[in-house]
């Protein structure tokens, strides 16, 4: 074991722990003791979502260059970050109404809609809700990636460009589609996925990366969920900073995929 560190690279020192451990800032004063653990969860739910972006940006990479089956681990990665960020609520849970309500107005307007990280995410799989790019106009180099990301294909368009570039019906008003806006459910895409499932051996690794996407959608919709409760369960049915609705705008959003095809030819599978 190396004991003499002077001058080399130590643990602390390559993870920049200085700048890490240092980086929560109580507002509150007295400072009360639930700020800390607000600060941390909120701080480690953005370090996944670089992660998740890192890891999204090299997966859209792969699709686009009909290279499905190296997007398979980074995406059951993708799957695995997700199932970290869900269990994170468990321990913001544990903040009670009467907890939160002595240090929340140390907030202002700061509000978890302020997140570009995790608008980022949004455009990459496809929610291209144009509205909350005006939230980051004041940060113009957020802006301007969040502005090239909602202009650029998702991660479902790269999919289904590769499946037409695969000589497979995609229909061509869904290829030429204006990206900015969210994809609509189509039955020309419900009919190739058909075609998949029911073929899987004709093309595993189309099949497989249907389920790969649906596994990431899932576990988006479940961390919305969990969102969904544990903001009522901390704030209820009050409006959340910054002005947003809180959990009724949660509420609204909490169960809608990002790739619709994908879950409608589950009905549709061995149907006549």
């Amino acid at each position: 074991m190396v004991t003499d560190l002077h001058g080399k690279l130590d643990y602390a020192t390559y993870l920049n722990l200085e700048r890490v451990l240092t980086a929560q800032r109580p507002l509150s004063s007295p400072e009360h003791h639930d700020e800390m653990l607000f600060i941390i969860q909120h701080q480690t739910t953005e370090l996944w979502f670089r992660l998740v972006i890192h890891e999204l940006r090299e997966a859209m990479a792969m699709v686009a260059a009909d290279r499905l089956e190296p997007s398979f681990k980074i995406l059951a990665r993708v799957k695995h970050i997700q199932q970290q960020l869900l269990g994170q609520w468990s321990v913001l849970a544990t903040l009670t109404p009467t907890e939160y309500v002595q240090f929340r107005h140390v907030l202002g307007p700061a509000s978890g809609i302020q997140s570009y990280q995790n608008r980022m995410i949004e455009y990459m799989l496809g929610n291209r809700e144009a509205k909350f790019l005006e939230v980051f106009r004041h940060k113009p180099e957020i802006y301007a990636a969040l502005d090239r990301a909602i202009k650029a294909p998702s991660l479902y368009d790269e999919f289904l460009r590769h499946l037409a570039r695969r000589g497979m019906p995609v229909p061509r008003e869904v290829l030429d589609r204006d990206v900015m806006k969210n994809h609509e459910a189509h039955d020309g895409v419900l009919a190739v996925f058909k075609s998949i499932y029911e073929n899987p051996h004709a093309c595993w690794d189309a099949y497989e990366m249907c389920e790969k996407l649906v596994d990431v959608d899932e576990a988006a919709m479940l961390w919305r969920f969990r969102h969904l409760k544990v903001v009522q369960r901390v704030i209820g049915m009050k409006r959340g900073t910054g002005g947003t609705a809180g959990a009724a705008y949660l509420r609204n959003i909490f169960d809608t995929p990002y790739f619709p095809e994908l879950w409608d030819v589950r009905t549709q599978v061995g149907a006549p």
